[in-house]
């Protein structure tokens, strides 16, 4: 049983994503409402920019240690670090370097060859998917 990367993907009209341009406020209550701990952040041309986790909110927040949640809508995520990046695959990807990224990342986000946001790909899938490889063998 062979597989792509493809085979995988979670398109981006499923997935939760954030507008790189959206605000701190905006952030807290999508990923609130989803009860997600991390997002995939899209810029205006649809390219992947990273990943905000809820880790990174924090920190902005302690670091402006004064805001209040009123302040929090005038900040966009441009101002927030990223501390951690899950690093995309091309959609071309291999299996070896979907499984590898997989290993640190709870997700794998997906781009073309422009840099574009296509979709993720969950760790689960993939462990699903070698779970099932192994029980052939």
């Amino acid at each position: 049983m062979r597989a792509n990367v493809s085979f995988f993907v979670i398109p981006k009209q499923e997935v939760v994503v954030l507008p790189y341009d959206c605000t701190i406020r905006q952030a807290l209550e999508k990923m609130e409402y989803h009860r997600y701990t991390a997002v995939p952040l899209i810029d205006n041309e649809g390219k992947y920019k990273g990943t905000l986790t809820e880790g990174d909110l924090l920190w902005k927040i302690k670091e402006t240690f004064s805001l209040g949640l009123d302040k929090l809508q005038w900040i966009p995520l441009t101002e927030v670090p990223l501390r951690w990046q899950n690093h995309p695959v091309r959609i071309d990807a291999t299996m070896h370097d979907l499984i590898e990224r997989a290993v640190e990342q709870n997700f794998v986000p997906v781009i073309d060859d422009e840099g574009v946001f296509i979709g993720i790909v969950r760790r689960r899938e993939i462990i699903e998917y070698c779970a099932k490889l192994l029980s052939l063998g």
